[in-house]
């Protein structure tokens, strides 16, 4: 019964913790003065200056041929990360909740002699009735998975992807995030994911649209 009792404990703090991210830093989001940093190929990257951190929100947008449910596959196909998202070592699906809810690990790997990244990222997925809008919410959590030796775990972080459809197989595609990445990093490395890796993502992120298993995507929680 103790061990039961824990457990729920632990559970009910992780999402409580989660609720608070979420809410903090969607507001500081919405708050916050978005300044244009880079434009290239039809990407837009941002960055905004948050309350008491020094790590730079970003926020990219780009418009893509393609349909929200198509997007919503490749971002909840999280094994495949690594074929889009820059610098990903792995990604492993830890749980799937439901359709539109699930729970993953990745590692992110750095340049030596600096340690690598993991987080638990708990992905979900919600559509405005009224404009079709669809978001993926991602928020780090903790606990999940039992930190490893030589990976700095990185337990404060959210990212949020905005699908907006524009019309026929078309749509506006807004991935924020803001991440603290634990430990002491240097500011020409932080400089690097802050510009280079945006870019990389989405030009990735039309390839991957290309791939046959999501060519003709469907889903019932999805209006397009």
């Amino acid at each position: 019964m103790k061990t039961t009792n824990q457990l729920i404990k632990l559970v009910n703090k992780i999402f409580f913790m989660s609720l608070l991210l979420v809410l903090g830093l969607n507001a500081a989001f919405a708050q916050n003065d978005w300044k244009l940093s880079t434009e290239k190929d039809g990407i837009k990257i941002y960055t905004s200056i948050l309350p008491d951190s020094k790590i730079k929100a970003i926020k990219v947008e780009a418009d893509f041929d393609a349909t929200p449910s198509q997007l919503v596959a490749i971002v909840m196909d999280v094994n495949t990360a690594p074929d889009w998202v820059y610098h990903v070592k792995s990604a492993k699906l830890i749980k799937q909740v439901s359709a539109t809810e699930l729970y993953y690990y990745s590692e992110v790997t750095l340049p030596w002699p600096v340690a690598n990244r993991d987080f638990v990222a708990h992905l979900t997925v919600s559509q405005d009735p009224a404009t079709k809008v669809v978001t993926i919410d991602g928020p780090a959590v903790p606990g999940v998975v039992p930190v490893k030796k030589g990976i700095v775990r990185i337990e404060n972080s959210i990212g949020k992807w905005v699908i907006t459809p524009l019309g026929a197989n078309q749509v506006h595609v807004q991935y924020s995030i803001h991440v603290d990445p634990g430990g002491a990093l240097p500011s020409w490395l932080v400089n690097i994911f802050a510009t280079d890796a945006p870019v990389k993502i989405f030009k990735s992120l039309k390839t991957q649209l290309t791939k046959p298993d999501y060519k003709n995507t469907v889903f019932a929680f999805v209006k397009n």
